[in-house]
């Protein structure tokens, strides 16, 4: 068995290249895996997020519309009464349906307000993805 020693400043072999590019191209599948497991874990959170914001809103709108119920149901008060007996009843319902109708445009306002504030893109996700794309095309700057 011959055995031949590398000497210093002698070329590598082509073997010895080919298993360093490999295991170079392997690493950087490993970290563009991680790394889009982390986007995906990143945009997860965000529309997590995002829909408890929208659930509230949600809530909101069926505050409003429980008040616009109320409104309804003690305006019926307030004619019945009104119509039976000329002042006193009647009055007191319309007073108890005003109140109602204050609370329901109040609740609508500001589920509409919380509405307009969502956003449908994840928009953490969207920067770290240009900053990948910036860093894939410049990897050493």
């Amino acid at each position: 068995m011959a055995t031949t020693s590398r000497q210093p400043g002698a070329t590598r072999t082509t073997d010895e290249q080919d298993g360093s590019v490999g295991r170079m191209i392997s690493e950087i599948t490993a970290d563009a895996q991680h790394l889009v497991r982390q986007e995906v874990e990143l945009a997860k959170a965000e529309v997590r997020q995002e829909v408890g914001r929208a659930g509230k809103a949600a809530g909101m709108f069926g505050g409003a519309g429980f008040a616009g119920y109320m409104v309804a149901f003690f305006l019926s008060l307030a004619l019945t009464f009104g119509l039976a007996n000329v002042l006193d009843a009647g009055w007191a319902g319309l007073i108890t349906a005003g109140v109602w109708a204050i609370v329901g445009a109040a609740l609508f306002l500001a589920g509409r307000a919380r509405v307009r504030r969502l956003s449908a893109t994840p928009k953490q996700t969207v920067e770290t993805l240009k900053e990948d794309a910036r860093w894939a095309r410049h990897p050493t700057a």
